[in-house]
């Protein structure tokens, strides 16, 4: 893999990270609508915390796994691109709209399994949700394929928007226009503000449909039966690995009001989930990655991907990702009025949980040997295990310590799967990792953590000031460490300046 290849993907990446940056960041200005105007006493973030953990499951099961299964064989010599196309779409959309025909016959016995009975139109709402994500999951897929990452982040960003848009105005205008004008709002009631994030979040995915038009009408070819076996086949290992690998994201927020029933539980949950999306910045980050990376090594049928460039881009992101957990802890007296106040005490998850998304990216990047010779039930037996490490920690500790459990079960799961993957990869398809730069700088930044979370100072300005050398430090080391890494950025910044001039 070449050097302008490396800048291809750095590229690749910028463009679906400033899409997930931003969406992320104006994603982020829903948690503070929704935990500054619902109390946590009350459960509501808690129901929207469990039930959109329903949703990332169910989305990994109505996709199968065609997202990669269709970049693997759109680079086959003996497929079709437009064929492969076709035949995931349909097929995943055929899939999504049984699940919803199912759903809709067996509403009110699904919902009353759910804890939801007084609520089924939540779960009804929820499935129509996750069956479009299923199909434009395949179109998202479609424009990645073909290096459209302009049109993806014009579609993401404008989901996220107009759901702003909408959730201020149930949180914000509504009521107002409800004590002004209580004609015109008869509909709107304050107790169903829950009901309403579900409704605005329906608008939103259906609109942005829309924006698929051209996409869509590419899927007449039509299903290819003969190719469709063919990609079951294949797809149905990294269908287990996903359901394995997402488990590991939402299975405690699933299984915690069962094991804490009642408010008390959904108050617990809201905590634990609204003060974890101050820690997915470091799922952003990999998941714009992602994004680039894949379709970028799936690419290698014409160009077979470089085991020392492979190894380059680990230790780099590796780097990063270290480089944005300091920035998140450093930056934390800022961020914590991201949450309402009555939720902060759970703040203290946010390093545990940063650190299990940075074991899941590197999980993420070992994971491309046994995708690569198709072999992808490895990828199931590792997250697998990772998953029930995962639950049997959440049960046996979740009744004693709560959602500080749930945190340290995730960092315990992501961890079994990171090194399970890099011991058998390194037997079966080995590639040079640094590991001695990777444990350095794994070091020099928990030592810098460590000591920013035992310095204390009753003036918050002089606690960023302080918190932003340690920050320094972390970029000075690196820059120190990593000249190469600091010269190609140099050029391919200067690079861009010279062009526009």
């Amino acid at each position: 893999m070449s050097e302008s290849k490396l800048g291809s993907l750095a590229k690749q990446t910028a463009i679906y990270g400033l899409s997930s940056i931003i969406g992320r960041f104006l994603n982020y200005l829903l948690v503070p609508i929704h935990t500054h105007r619902m109390a946590a006493e009350s459960g509501g973030y808690g129901i929207v915390t469990n039930l959109y953990a329903y949703t990332a499951l169910l989305l990994v099961i109505l996709t199968f796994g065609m997202e990669t299964t269709f970049f693997r064989f759109s680079n086959k010599d003996d497929v079709n691109p437009d064929k492969a196309f076709s035949t995931a779409g349909l097929s995943v959309g055929f899939v999504a709209l049984l699940f919803l025909l199912l759903v809709s016959a067996f509403l009110k016995p699904i919902a009353g399994a759910l804890d939801y009975a007084l609520h089924p139109e939540f779960v009804e709402i929820m499935a129509i949700i996750v069956a479009f994500d299923a199909f434009q999951a395949i179109l998202f897929a479609r424009l990645r394929y073909e290096n459209r990452p302009i049109k993806f982040m014009v579609l993401k960003l404008s989901f996220i928007i107009m759901s702003l848009l909408l959730n201020l105005f149930i949180f914000y205008l509504a009521p107002y226009l409800k004590a002004h004008f209580p004609a015109m709002m008869e509909w709107y009631h304050t107790s169903y503000q829950v009901g309403y994030i579900f409704i605005a979040n329906l608008i939103c995915t259906v609109l942005v449909t829309f924006g698929f038009i051209p996409e869509i009408k590419k899927l007449k070819t039509g299903i290819d039966f003969t190719l469709l076996k063919r990609m079951l086949n294949y797809t149905w290992p990294i269908l287990l690995l996903g359901l394995a690998g997402i488990l590991n994201q939402v299975a405690d927020k699933i299984v915690f009001k069962k094991i804490v029933p009642g408010l008390e539980g959904e108050e617990q949950l809201g905590i634990y989930g609204a003060c974890v999306k101050i820690a997915m910045i470091m799922a952003m980050i990999t998941q714009a990655f992602r994004y680039a990376y894949e379709p970028f090594v799936f690419g290698g049928k014409r160009d077979t991907a470089d085991k020392e460039t492979q190894a380059k881009v680990m230790k780099y992101f590796i780097i990063f990702t270290l480089l944005a957990f300091l920035a998140v802890m450093m930056y934390m007296p800022l961020l914590q009025h991201l949450v309402g106040a009555d939720y902060r005490e759970g703040l203290r998850v946010v390093p545990i949980v940063m650190m299990a998304e940075i074991f899941m990216g590197i999980y993420f990047n070992l994971s491309f040997w046994y995708k690569l010779i198709d072999e992808t039930w490895w990828g199931a037996l590792f997250s697998a295990i990772g998953c029930a490490v995962l639950l049997a920690i959440n049960f046996v500790f979740v009744p004693k310590y709560g959602y500080m459990a749930c945190a340290w079960g995730g960092f315990a799961g992501y961890g079994t799967c990171m090194v399970l993957s890099y011991f058998v990869g390194q037997k079966k398809a080995p590639i040079p990792y640094d590991l001695k730069s990777a444990f350095l700088y794994f070091a020099v930044a928990l030592v810098l953590f460590f000591v920013q979370q035992s310095l204390h100072f009753e003036s918050k300005a002089l606690t960023l000031v302080v918190n932003t050398v340690l920050l320094l430090v972390f970029a000075a080391f690196i820059c120190w460490k990593e000249k190469d890494l600091v010269k190609a950025v140099t050029q391919l910044v200067n690079s861009k300046i010279l062009k526009k001039k």
